[in-house]
């Protein structure tokens, strides 16, 4: 594995390279970082050259300046800069694969720079714009954003987690999968950033579905088998409704990545169809 950085307008990027083969990166969300993705990497890589990276803000990818309000635009743009760095060219454009917030910049991505990309698989994005039940989440990110700046990132995260109605994952990834010690802890101190400064941007942000449609990428918006019912499994059965597409199941719930050895067979399916 290659661990690299790359410098972007306000952040250096960290980012790691397994592989070799047709480019695929990986996005996380939430507060993962790519140690998060180690164990899809590493299948994943027995014949691609697989990129996963930490989001700027989050974990090694450290801003230039205090922490700030993300934008997804700036999150898609970096996603476009990491896959031209590595190689990627309108000829041999890339696959991607995003996760929870990961999947909306994988689609801002497909949308802003749709000719580096074949095609897209969104897994849950949290895109509540699109859902009947919106006005909830506007209100729910809405009181997120105060409480953040009137009590802290805990009370903020205490009604996150009580106002998005996930159940709480029952999953076990196997312990190949599991990130080390370390990152756990990067992760956990990525809450603050992530509660106060990514979910009020990445909760009312709208999928530019025009662009979309009309882009070269392809649009796979898929689903958790385990998931059926939370908003952001909705979501993604919204997304693919929009677009006109069929919405792809994966195993697990809204975080079933987690497990490789059942994720890893599935993508690869998604991804050759």
């Amino acid at each position: 594995m290659k661990v690299e950085t790359l410098t972007v307008p306000g952040a250096t990027l960290h980012y790691e390279v397994r592989g070799s083969g047709p480019v695929v990166l990986l996005i996380c969300g939430g507060v993962y970082d790519a140690e998060g993705f180690t164990g899809l990497a590493e299948a994943l890589a027995e014949d691609r050259t697989v990129v996963t990276y930490d989001r700027r803000g989050n974990s090694r990818s450290l801003l230039d300046g205090p922490p700030a309000v993300q934008s997804v635009d700036e999150h898609g743009d970096d996603a476009y800069r990491l896959l031209a760095a590595v190689g990627v060219t309108e000829d041999e454009p890339a696959d991607v694969f995003g996760n929870s917030s990961g999947a909306e910049i994988a689609l801002e991505l497909a949308a802003r720079h749709p000719a580096l990309v074949r095609t897209v698989v969104a897994h849950e994005p949290p895109a509540f714009e699109l859902l009947a039940d919106a006005p909830h989440f506007r209100d729910l990110i809405k009181r997120v954003e105060e409480t953040f700046h009137h009590d802290g990132w805990e009370a903020a995260m205490g009604v996150f987690a009580a106002g998005v109605e996930m159940s709480p994952s029952d999953e076990t990834p196997a312990t190949g999968d599991l990130p080390s010690a370390e990152a756990m802890a990067r992760m956990q101190d990525n809450l603050p950033f992530f509660v106060g400064y990514e979910v009020p941007p990445f909760g009312v942000w709208v999928p530019d579905l025009d662009a979309l449609r009309a882009g070269t990428a392809r649009i796979v918006p898929a689903v958790g088998a385990a998931s059926a019912g939370e908003a952001p499994h909705r979501a993604g059965e919204e997304l693919a409704s929009r677009l006109g597409v069929a919405v792809a199941e994966f195993p697990g719930g809204h975080g079933g990545h987690g497990n490789a050895a059942a994720f890893a067979p599935r993508l690869r399916e998604v991804l050759a169809a």
